[in-house]
């Protein structure tokens, strides 16, 4: 009962480690870095800017988010592969957000 104690926690504090920066980075408000100003001639070549910059870095963290739970080794009794569920799901629905707000 210890053991399956230990790794329980083991596997929620895994979890928050990797879902928790990517809960925190999209919350709106949330200090972003300030880019240096750009100057005419390199506004003038960019491309148009991402009209949802947050939804696609969350979509890029929880794409991380997943590769890290697909590497991570060790018995976790199923909760890996749900966490992974999970992830796809929320990626699924960014990608749907972001169609949606064409």
């Amino acid at each position: 009962m210890n053991r399956k104690l230990t790794l329980w926690a083991a596997g929620q504090a895994l979890l928050a480690a990797i879902l928790l920066p990517i809960v925190f980075h999209t919350q709106p408000g949330a200090a972003q870095p300030s880019a240096p100003p750009a100057t005419p001639r390199v506004a003038a070549a960019s491309p148009e800017p991402q009209r949802h910059p947050r939804i696609v870095a969350a979509l890029r963290h929880l794409e991380a988010a997943r590769q890290q739970l697909e590497a991570a080794q060790g018995p976790y009794h199923g909760h890996r592969a749900r966490a992974i569920g999970h992830v796809n799901q929320a990626i699924a629905e960014c990608k749907r957000a972001l169609e949606s707000a064409r």
